[in-house]
């Protein structure tokens, strides 16, 4: 970790040596989450557009420089990171926002932006001796890690709960990952899977435990400035369940800004589910997060007690954003708009995005001369049975072309 200047826990803001052993603040306990400090003077002479600009390497480990991890692994791992950015084709003007992007991180080796955590989990993970790494999961951890740590060659025990989508779970089984279905909601999977790692000594990929998979997952962000030009949209929308992922997309954009590649940090807009919304809920009613139901299609972003709730509400706050919360019929509707009009097949969690931005458009957050960035966090193949009812039953026709002349002839739709 030769660009990092020491650890600091987000609750007492005690500071720790780079070279401590924990995972979490020992004064605080398990909600003292650690943030890691760079020394961003050091990054300044070693990072530059002209860096980027002659990097040849199209994964994460182009942002190697505030990255946590030693690069003697990085030969060994799937190609992770660098997904396509997309400028909307058609929605854009539906919506009436002047610059649409879509960022496709269902495109990630298994399909979700884990991958983006669970790479440097396995890399840790490998550079620390460990043979075995575990996580609880509601399902894309799951078959993220399961996919990285099988091209690593490390054995992985996964805990998920019992309402994982049956996608995710042949998936992650089809990686040789040693699965463990719980009879119980997240927040019973996740007790189970704190008790077996700390029982067992197996590495932790709990991404609100280990400081190190934010990291990972801030490399999303870089994507998105570089890919711009190192211009950044006025918004970034992204769906939020335990905190990690919206305080990554921070992450990345304050340190970009930090050693002078952006001039600002895109206000950042998490979005949740009406049926599990304790971000939500804090944001607006200004308290601390409290424990809500998981009701909701979106079963990725269902954490009814959120384990990074002080990195996440920062990184809403920091950037001046919001939280908007969605129902899950806007979810569904979103799926069938995004693919239908960009080509884009999103999970449900995925769409949650678009959603929101739909319905900050509606309220008037976004403005028509903002451009905003949509983050798609999974691929919709994830969990196909959630937009199933919505649609419609395809035709089995003889083969006869008078069966098809007759069928374009009575449809309904243009042909």
């Amino acid at each position: 970790m030769k660009n990092v200047k020491h650890y600091e826990c987000t609750i007492c803001h005690q500071i720790y040596s780079k070279d401590c052993k924990f995972m979490t603040c020992p004064t605080c306990g398990e909600k003292g989450i650690l943030e890691i400090v760079f020394d961003y003077e050091k990054i300044k002479k070693q990072v530059s557009k002209a860096y980027f600009k002659n990097n040849k390497i199209y994964s994460i480990k182009r942002y190697l420089p505030f990255l946590t991890v030693d690069p003697l692994y990085f030969n060994h791992t799937l190609n992770v990171g660098w997904t396509p950015l997309y400028k909307s084709t058609k929605l854009s003007n539906d919506l009436d926002i002047l610059d649409l992007y879509f960022k496709d991180d269902g495109q990630n080796p298994t399909q979700s932006l884990k991958d983006r955590a669970s790479i440097i989990a396995c890399l840790k993970a490998k550079e620390l001796g460990y043979d075995t790494i575990s996580c609880s999961s509601t399902g894309n951890a799951a078959s993220s890690l399961a996919g990285n740590a099988a091209k690593m060659g490390l054995k992985t025990v996964i805990f998920v709960p019992k309402r994982a989508p049956i996608g995710k779970l042949i998936q992650l089984k089809a990686f040789g990952s040693n699965l463990i279905q719980v009879d119980g909601d997240y927040k019973d999977t996740f007790k189970l899977s704190k008790e077996s790692i700390e029982h067992y000594k197996w590495y932790n990929r709990n991404a609100a435990i280990n400081p190190h998979l934010v990291e990972g997952k801030k490399t999303v962000a870089m994507e998105i400035a570089e890919q711009l030009d190192f211009k950044p949209t006025d918004y970034v929308f992204v769906s939020v369940g335990d905190g990690c992922t919206i305080a990554g997309v921070y992450k990345g954009f304050y340190d970009l800004m930090q050693v002078g590649l952006i001039e600002k940090i895109p206000k950042i807009i998490g979005v949740q589910s009406e049926g599990c919304a304790p971000f939500y809920e804090a944001f607006h009613n200004n308290h601390e997060l409290r424990e809500t139901s998981e009701d909701t299609i979106a079963d990725s972003i269902a954490v009814g007690i959120p384990r990074n709730p002080i990195k996440g509400l920062n990184a809403v706050k920091k950037s001046h954003g919001t939280f908007i919360k969605v129902s899950d019929d806007e979810i569904l509707e979103s799926i069938t708009l995004l693919a239908r009009n960009e080509g884009i097949f999103a999970e449900p969690a995925a769409a949650a995005s678009l959603a929101g931005v739909i319905k900050a458009k509606k309220e008037n957050i976004i403005k028509d001369l903002n451009s905003v960035t949509v983050i798609v966090t999974g691929n919709g193949l994830k969990d196909p049975n959630a937009i199933k009812e919505r649609i419609t039953n395809w035709l089995l026709l003889k083969a006869d072309i008078n069966e098809v002349k007759k069928h374009i002839r009575n449809s309904k739709e243009t042909i």
